[in-house]
């Protein structure tokens, strides 16, 4: 039985696709090959409405059995990426050829010179999707997300809160531009005032709708003076028993304090609380996975990026 494939038509299939998700999750033994349904919802409510990734329409194929089975689905994340989740039943060299085809033709950017490009992500020990890759004209472009997993199923070490501060809940809608601005100001030290501006703080009310939001794994490191210095968001999902942290930053004038490792371990602690037994995050920078591989060990998995000029 081969799979059919056809266009996203929207938010009923954004539905659809959850299950789906959490179920090839379950099939992998909670390896992150493919994602979980926090990151597909992160990026279906602030990543498209909110950041301009999408529609849903353009940026989301899936494969259908006959009775309408869900057997892969290709998505977008940003401009010109592609993610095969795929379920391991219906994987073959035959489907992940026919889903990067799709990619190439569907979610390609175009470059100021009119050249077309694609990356697309594979995990570290995939050697099928490496090999059709690399036969295809892809290499490797050094971009790698380090993907870090930590057993709750042990008690969490407690960590100092530097003298002064204080680690609780995000507020209510009053300390959403707050948070907005911390937010976007520890991912992005060096550009002006006026381009948050122009974004504006909305954006934080879209990730309040993904559908795992909770208010209190909205975690902020508070300094003497207020300011919003620390934060993190952690997604648990109690279908899957597991607790994904997006995003985790520090506002540049408190950053080495150790405060973004204590938001971790006050969330990790509530997660525990709730149930959780395993908990990830994704780092790309060296300095985030210092702060990952501090807190969640040196074991992780790598998905890197294959990249194309078409």
């Amino acid at each position: 039985m081969k799979p059919t494939m056809r266009m996203c038509n929207g938010d009923e299939d954004y539905w659809r696709i959850r299950p789906f998700l959490r179920e090839v999750f379950r099939l992998n033994d909670r390896r992150q090959v493919t994602w979980e349904v926090a990151r597909w919802d992160y990026w279906r409510w602030p990543g498209i409405e909110g950041w301009g990734d999408g529609p849903l329409e353009e940026k989301v194929v899936l494969w259908e059995l006959a009775d309408g089975q869900i057997a892969a689905v290709l998505n977008s994340e940003g401009q010109g990426e592609a993610y095969l989740q795929v379920h391991p039943q219906w994987l073959t060299p035959a489907l992940e050829e026919e889903m990067i085809e799709a990619a190439e033709v569907r979610l390609a950017v175009t470059g100021e010179d009119g050249s077309r490009s694609l990356g697309v992500w594979a995990d570290d020990q995939d050697a099928l999707r490496q090999a059709i890759l690399a036969q295809r004209g892809y290499a490797r472009d050094g971009t790698a997300e380090h993907q870090h997993r930590l057993d709750l199923t042990a008690p969490i070490p407690d960590t100092s809160v530097a003298e002064g501060f204080t680690v609780r809940s995000l507020g209510d809608v009053d300390e959403l531009p707050a948070r907005s601005w911390f937010s976007w100001k520890a991912f992005n030290p060096n550009e002006p005032e006026e381009a948050f501006k122009e974004l504006g703080w909305e954006w934080y009310l879209e990730i309040q709708r993904c559908p795992l939001y909770r208010r209190d794994l909205d975690l902020v490191a508070v300094a003497p003076n207020g300011d919003l210095a620390a934060f993190t968001t952690v997604w648990f999902d109690d279908v899957a028993r597991t607790a994904y942290f997006e995003p985790v930053g520090t506002y540049p004038a408190y950053q080495r304090r150790g405060l973004a490792r204590a938001v971790m371990t006050e969330g990790l602690k509530r997660v525990q609380h709730l149930g959780a037994t395993l908990a990830f995050v994704t780092g790309y920078s060296p300095e985030a996975n210092a702060l990952y591989d501090r807190m969640m060990g040196l074991a992780y998995a790598r998905c890197e990026r294959w990249a194309k000029t078409l």
